[in-house]
């Protein structure tokens, strides 16, 4: 939800169930020291369950606004801790918590989530996991427009600031001593207007700057790349991704080495559907970096996911496996478990779709 605070939304006609601790560490949120974009999203969290709850009960379960409900459950104080669970452990108690809805009687249910420790635990007690994506569907006006008015119902106190800001700017550029333009922005704006834009928005303001200045200049073409690269993840909207390609392209043109940078050119190639190009742009990354393990494991999900092409996805994982280590201490072992999961669900995929792929020798063959 941290992700997506509209994850609720993402399911109609689904019974969402939310674990209480869930609730707890959203509260937490509150007085951590984290990012503030962070802290604002657990806070829409809070506002949007807080909302619909004045429709019911959230013990109960209260109406969500496509179908279904959304529910909050709890471990009952008297419920055993499944074995190999620990109450102190945050992770545990929500997997308890999800065993238990089992056991009331939820039928195909399904954890979603975007842990991957949580995921990899949860297969191991027999849950059904997935990790959150966006699910919804409709056209861009209904799913970036219609839906943050109607669903989230943003205050309008935030569209009045938006538009203050906008028009305080505007007057000054029209009224003031000179016009602001680029290159003055940053004393031609008031200091009351730059305190409304959150960290990473003031960096990207400055890197924009930097560019009206020298736009050839390689580490705020990266960093707007990179600025929109996030804001497309986080918001789904395919505008960014198109302008972190943009300022990628332009990178790379300057810097055509950067093998991380091209590998983060090709994710974005890959959301916006062009999967050939995706490929191409990965492929020209692993010519000059061939071990690059990050490369190597998201050819092997385009292979995957935009081709079906099984055995090229499973080779790509097998790479990711060997250029990483199995200590949980390596800075790579989260990527190494992500091949590893994205195997076993390969796999499984291949063998439904009629196409088995053939078995590997274990670690004990190997020897």
């Amino acid at each position: 939800m941290l992700t997506d605070p509209g994850a609720v939304f993402a399911y109609p006609d689904a019974a969402i169930i939310i674990p209480e601790p869930v609730l707890g560490e959203l509260d937490k949120l509150k007085t951590s020291r984290v990012d503030p974009d962070l802290r604002f999203r657990g806070r829409e969290v809070s506002r949007i369950i807080f909302e619909l709850s004045q429709d019911g009960s959230l013990a109960q379960g209260v109406p969500l606004p496509d179908g279904g409900t959304l529910r909050v459950l709890a471990l009952p104080s008297n419920a055993p801790m499944p074995e190999g669970l620990s109450h102190r452990n945050v992770d545990d108690r929500i997997l308890a918590v999800t065993l238990f809805a089992c056991q009331e009687g939820c039928t195909d249910l399904t954890l979603v989530t975007n842990d991957l420790n949580m995921l990899l635990k949860a297969q191991t007690l027999a849950i059904a996991v997935e990790r959150y994506r966006d699910v919804t569907d409709g056209g861009p006006i209904k799913r970036y427009f219609l839906r943050p008015i109607q669903r989230y119902r943003v205050p309008i106190s935030i569209l009045s600031i938006s538009i203050a800001v906008f028009v305080a700017v505007l007057l000054l550029a029209v009224y003031g001593s000179r016009i602001i333009t680029p290159q003055a922005a940053a004393t031609g704006v008031p200091e009351e207007f730059l305190q409304l834009l959150a960290p990473d928005q003031r960096s990207a303001l400055e890197d924009l700057q930097t560019l009206y200045r020298n736009p050839r200049d390689t580490q705020a073409l990266l960093d707007m790349a990179n600025y929109y690269y996030a804001l497309r993840e986080r918001t789904g909207d395919p505008r960014w991704g198109r302008l972190a390609i943009r300022y990628y392209e332009q990178y790379l043109a300057i810097t055509p080495d950067d093998v991380s940078a091209r590998t983060d050119l090709a994710v974005q190639y890959f959301v916006m559907g062009q999967t050939d190009r995706a490929i191409q742009e990965v492929t020209q990354g692993l010519e000059i970096e061939p071990m690059h393990v990050s490369a190597n494991f998201n050819l092997g999900i385009f292979y995957w996911r935009g081709r079906k092409d099984y055995a090229g996805a499973e080779a790509q994982l097998l790479r990711v496996k060997d250029l990483t280590s199995a200590s949980a201490d390596s800075p790579d072992h989260a990527l190494r478990q992500q091949a590893v999961s994205a195997l076993e669900q390969l796999r499984q995929e291949a063998e439904e779709a009629g196409n088995p792929l053939p078995a590997q020798p274990t670690e004990v063959d190997a020897l």
